[in-house]
C-alpha cells in the first residue's frame, strides 16, 4: 500500500542531498536561510508554518503545501486553524487555488490518519 507522506519525505531528502552535494555556496545559504526563517522568534514556529502554508497555496506549489502541512501537524496546528489559514489562501489567491486546497486537505487527512496509527510520527526534536 502506498504511503504518500513517506514517499514525499524520502524523495525530498534524497533530492535535497543531491542539490546540497553540488557544493554551490549560494544554494546552501538559501537552504540555511529558509530553515532559519521558520524558527521561533517574535512569531512562534506554528504561526510561521501556517504563513508558509498560505504562501505555498497562493503560489500553487503542491510540494511546498505538503511540506508545510507536515510541519504544521508537527507544530500542533488544529484542523480549525488549517481551514482558517486555507481560507486566507483562497481569499488572497482566488479560485485558481481550489485544486491546491484539495491537495492540502488530502495531505492533512494522510497526516491525521498516520497520527492515529503512529502517534509519535509527527513529534520532532526541537
Amino acid at each position: 500500500m502506498s504511503d504518500p507522506l513517506k514517499e514525499f519525505r524520502e524523495y525530498r531528502e534524497k533530492m535535497n542531498a543531491k542539490i546540497l552535494a553540488s557544493g554551490n555556496i549560494e544554494i546552501k545559504q538559501f537552504f540555511n536561510l529558509d530553515t532559519k526563517a521558520y524558527r521561533a522568534g517574535a512569531l512562534p514556529s506554528k504561526t510561521k508554518e501556517l504563513l508558509g502554508l498560505v504562501a505555498s497555496t497562493v503560489l500553487r506549489c503542491n510540494d511546498c503545501i505538503t511540506y508545510h502541512i507536515v510541519r504544521c501537524v508537527e507544530e500542533g496546528v488544529t484542523d480549525a486553524e488549517f481551514f482558517e489559514a486555507l481560507n486566507v489562501a483562497l481569499v488572497v489567491g482566488g479560485s485558481i487555488t481550489i485544486p491546491h486546497l484539495r491537495k492540502a486537505v488530502e495531505m492533512l487527512e494522510e497526516c491525521r490518519k498516520k497520527q492515529k496509527t503512529q502517534p509519535t510520527a509527527f513529534i520532532r526534536d526541537r
